[in-house]
């Protein structure tokens, strides 16, 4: 094996490790968003008083059937994850893009 060989599989490596899977990127970042909009909604929750989560509650405008009860935490998360999945989804399919753009191309003249 030549030292051009080594350099090749070096390059390859080392684009194949750059590149992210997108769909473990989109459950991660899904799991996380949906756990902070659960956590905020039970906290707010046990927390209580006479008027629970105003600023919370807006959510209600975005997510159909959200609101600050406990059952209203479960179809936050669910929310939560669908919207964290689809931006971390998107997210890792933009990156890996640019690193295929970034990517030197063989080109058959020249023996690359």
């Amino acid at each position: 094996m030549n030292e051009n060989d080594e350099l090749e599989i070096e390059a390859y490596i080392l684009t194949r490790l750059q590149r992210l899977n997108a769909v473990v990127n989109g459950i991660v970042i899904g799991l996380v968003t949906g756990s902070v909009i659960f956590l905020a909604t039970i906290w707010l929750v046990i927390k209580g008083g006479r008027v629970v989560g105003p600023n919370l509650s807006l959510l209600g405008q975005f997510f159909y059937g959200y609101q600050v009860t406990v059952a209203g935490s479960f179809v936050g998360f669910g929310y939560g994850f669908l919207i964290g999945f689809l931006l971390g989804y998107a997210i890792a399919v933009i990156y890996n893009f640019v690193v295929e753009l970034r990517q030197p191309r063989k080109t058959a003249g020249n023996g690359n």
